[in-house]
């Protein structure tokens, strides 16, 4: 009896995976599967022609495409994310600059994917995309693990998200109808969960993808130490993040058994965030606290903990620089967390510049400081000096 290689069948397993998840697109299937040879990550296993509006109707002059392409999970595994490409129309011969998007908290039903949205002008950051495709680059918007693909989002896992902000940028580059090449100048910028997941991108891109030319991460309102934060927003405005939070962590390892813990309120709770979008799950989940909804608090179990920490920033120095913002104002990511993210970063030899939001708070933040944070990213692209105020 012939034995399968292990390699041939994880390559099995991701291609089935693929053909599901482009079949939901409404992608033919056989289009879908990407061979044993090609199935690394930021391969793209399936694409189609998409739209970019800001507003619904609203011209860009730009192109776009909804892709599937290989990533990987916050424990090693293969698993097929989807995106957008953006590429504007302007005649631009030389090389054009690629920026990876991560957006912020947009829920955890599939129908509230950036990609769902983006071609119907109703995604909630499409207007600051927007800032970036105007100044001639190329925008590549993650979807994340489980949002828009099967499975349940893996809401805050950093070192999940961190794969597929990079490996979008790698999908986006070999997609051949978007122009790219190996040699296109890359940034990351991301804002509150996209904060996480960029700043995720910007520590692992040193080993996870060193062959992208990272210039520079341009992250903000970072949720860098997700027990600081779920012990902040326990019963105020922001608490249905935590429970959103617990969902998520739960649906990358399911040996936590977050149900286990769910009192009959709180298993009602989560199963409707799972399939709504933030403005629904944040109104739903406020000014509750953790032992309402629970028999016991998850948050003390060691392994919880544990799981938790594995998504807690400030351990490896970003290769590439970082601009980093936060509102000293911030109801929902304490400004202090992103405090200690910036001394965690600079202890360890990153090039971090650091800029306190003096007026406003967390949602204002990701509006008011958007052109700064192009400003800056634009300096990196043209190779200018940074300004590290370590």
């Amino acid at each position: 009896m012939r034995i399968r290689s292990t390699r041939s069948i994880r390559s099995t397993a991701l291609a089935a995976v693929a053909a599901v998840a482009a079949l939901a697109a409404g992608i033919p299937a056989a289009t879908a599967a990407p061979t044993e040879a090609t199935a690394a990550p930021g391969d793209v296993v399936a694409s189609a022609p998409s739209a970019f509006h800001p507003l619904p109707g609203q011209p860009t002059n730009t192109k776009a495409w909804k892709v599937h392409y290989r990533s990987t999970t916050a424990d090693g595994a293969p698993n097929v994310v989807s995106g957008t490409v953006i590429v504007p129309q302007d005649g631009r011969t030389g090389p054009r600059p690629l920026v990876t998007y991560a957006v912020g908290t947009v829920g955890m039903g599939d129908s509230c994917a950036p990609s769902n949205n983006l071609p119907y002008g109703t995604a909630m950051e499409a207007n600051l995309i927007q800032q970036l495709t105007l100044r001639g680059w190329a925008v590549v918007v993650t979807d994340y693990e489980g949002l828009g693909t099967p499975g349940v989002h893996t809401y805050t896992v950093g070192p999940s998200a961190g794969h597929a902000v990079l490996d979008a940028a790698r999908a986006a580059i070999r997609l051949p109808e978007a122009g790219l090449s190996a040699d296109t100048p890359v940034g990351i910028m991301g804002y509150s969960q996209g904060g996480q997941a960029g700043s995720w991108a910007a520590e692992l891109q040193g080993s996870y993808a060193p062959e992208l030319r990272v210039k520079g991460t341009a992250t903000g309102g970072v949720p860098a130490d997700l027990l600081r934060v779920a012990d902040f927003n326990n019963g105020s405005y922001g608490s249905g993040l935590i429970f959103m939070a617990a969902a998520g962590q739960d649906a990358a390892f399911p040996e936590l058994k977050l149900d286990s813990y769910l009192n009959p309120v709180g298993r009602l709770l989560v199963a409707g965030m799972k399939e709504n979008c933030v403005a629904i799950d944040s109104v739903a989940g406020s000014f509750k606290r953790i032992s309402d909804l629970t028999t016991s608090n998850p948050l003390d179990r060691p392994d919880w903990q544990a799981r938790l920490n594995q998504s807690r920033l400030g351990r490896t120095a970003p290769a590439a620089p970082v601009y980093q913002y936060h509102a000293l104002g911030d109801e929902l990511i304490p400004y202090g967390v992103g405090r200690t993210l910036r001394s965690d970063w600079c202890a360890r030899g990153a090039n971090v510049e650091f800029d306190t939001i003096w007026v406003g708070e967390h949602v204002s933040g990701v509006i008011t400081q958007s052109l700064a944070a192009g400003n800056w990213l634009a300096d990196r692209f043209a190779g200018r000096s940074t300004h590290a105020n370590c």
